[in-house]
């Protein structure tokens, strides 16, 4: 992997984890870069950048996606590394290559390490042979007929679940609880793993009833230093997607998370890894834990390591690329206190999770003592349908685990964003659930207990009516125009701070 100072970064992403990247990148000393599709034009990541490129239509195929345009726009700019952040192309081992082979610095894993790790069922056999327990399963070639996939089925005990090989965010995954759903649950499992990943191979594993998801966080050098920064539990998720996420966990002890720390020391060894990773697991009941996968970048819950072991992951990955040791070692790394994370996404929890778009008349985020925010929006802000729902991150510390939810409900009934449909009321009735607040709560919790949610008919306090209804009516007319008729390409800037509300100021920071 080519590394080497870095004074101008290009950062291949957009949305909370573009603005994150960005202000690392200052802190360091490093002019930040953004790109930008057209329907990001002026978009938050884009004003915290120094400099911005756009970068096609609206889609993220002929946007985010396009290496060619990404690689141009680092070399236009004169960047010597890119970041790709999470998603998009964090895990294409293409796209590492093709980074290196332009002479640019990728900030990320070897493009080994992703290809092996990416392919689940290699990854698995990789696991397996560095002594690292894995989910009972079966993984063929990926390509086998119903009848072999029937009798490994029946060996491996139902339910099982059916997983795409080239998989990840919960695609390309069907549970299987009785023989006669599998050659339904393979067909359509294939199709969504070829649309989304163009692989059909698909393998089993046993569905370990009642898992709690607890993954490890790990650092690497190219110097072979490696450690762990111990685990979040990210167990309250919705169609296998996290939406709130904790450290320390409350189901670990000493010994379990030495152990679990040392197995994911150990893949990442395995692969010889780089950079920033993270080892996820599944504990069942009995409190043995199987690897599941590793994520090859940085994640979107890593807010929650860096309050409560002070390590700041995008610098670390950052200075790692550029061929620095790591920051600490492993008999420096502590655990000090509890934080939580919940994910504000743009969606309707009681529809299903529908995702919601439009104008953002009022986003108005909490601070404080042990509250972070790392928004992607602000006030009049546009939420494209073309990307991921996550608008913000709510993250707390506290000394303890019941200080930290308590901050949390006060941090988000501080949080208020208007104009589009949020799962605010949602995270605060899991926060207030005393399955979670016990501790208890799988990875089945939202489908179990909180299928049939709906919200609580409340009326909004007076100021944020007020506030909701100036913005809506000294909003600049170009973003009532982009509200009405799309983003198009209009010439005006949709952001010119004489039309802002948030207080800014010329002159001022």
């Amino acid at each position: 992997m080519r590394s080497g100072p870095i004074t101008r970064l290009l950062i291949a992403n957009r949305g909370e984890i573009a603005v994150r990247i960005a202000r690392a990148c200052r802190a360091l000393g490093i002019v930040p870069v953004a790109v930008a599709s057209e329907a990001d034009d002026g978009a938050l990541h884009t004003r915290v950048a120094a400099e911005t490129v756009p970068i096609g239509p609206p889609p993220a195929a002929a946007s985010y996606l396009r290496t060619d345009r990404i690689i141009g726009a680092a070399r236009e700019r004169r960047c010597e590394a890119i970041h790709p952040g999470y998603g998009f192309l964090a895990q294409s081992p293409e796209f590492a290559e093709e980074v290196e082979r332009a002479g640019l610095i990728f900030v990320g894993p070897p493009a080994a390490a992703i290809r092996l790790m990416g392919d689940k069922m290699a990854a698995r056999r990789a696991m397996a042979a560095a002594g690292v327990a894995v989910v009972p399963g079966f993984e063929g070639t990926g390509d086998e007929d119903d009848v072999l996939l029937r009798r490994e089925a029946d060996r491996i005990g139902y339910p099982v679940l059916v997983k795409a090989a080239g998989g990840g965010g919960g695609r390309g995954m069907r549970v299987v609880r009785a023989p006669e759903e599998l050659g339904g649950a393979v067909e359509s499992a294939r199709r969504e793993a070829l649309k989304a990943f163009g692989d059909a191979r698909l393998f089993l594993e046993k569905v370990i009833e009642e898992a709690r998801h607890v993954e490890v966080q790990v650092l690497a050098d190219a110097r072979g230093g490696c450690l762990h920064l111990f685990e979040r539990e990210c167990s309250i998720q919705r169609r296998f997607q996290k939406i709130v996420e904790e450290s320390p966990s409350p189901l670990l002890d000493a010994r379990m998370r030495e152990d679990m720390g040392q197995a994911a020391v150990a893949a990442a060894r395995a692969c010889d890894y780089v950079n920033a990773g993270t080892i996820e697991f599944l504990v069942g009941m009995d409190r043995r834990f199987f690897f599941l996968e590793m994520n090859t970048r940085i994640q979107v819950e890593h807010p929650v390591t860096e309050m409560v072991t002070g390590v700041d992951l995008v610098r670390a990955q950052i200075r790692i690329a550029s061929g620095e040791a790591l920051p600490v070692r492993q008999e420096d790394v502590r655990q000090d206190g509890h934080a939580l994370e919940c994910r504000v996404n743009a969606e309707d929890p009681a529809r299903g999770f529908t995702p919601s778009a439009g104008g953002i008349l009022l986003a108005s985020f909490p601070s404080g003592a042990g509250i972070r925010v790392d928004a992607g929006v602000a006030t009049g802000d546009v939420v494209s349908p073309y990307y991921d729902s996550l608008l913000a991150k709510i993250i707390v510390h506290a000394r303890d685990r019941q200080g930290a939810l308590e901050r949390m409900q006060e941090a988000l009934g501080k949080t208020a964003i208007l104009g589009v449909e949020t799962n605010l009321s949602f995270l605060r009735t899991i926060l207030a659930h005393p399955v979670f607040r016990g501790g208890a709560a799988t990875t089945s919790f939202v489908e179990r207990d909180l299928s049939a949610w709906r919200p609580q008919a409340a009326g909004l306090p007076d100021d944020v009516l007020i506030a909701a209804a100036l913005a809506d009516t000294l909003r600049p007319a170009p973003v009532q125009a982009a509200l009405s008729h799309g983003t198009g390409d209009e010439e005006t800037d949709l952001f010119s701070p004489w039309g802002r509300l948030d207080g800014f100021r010329t002159g001022a920071t």
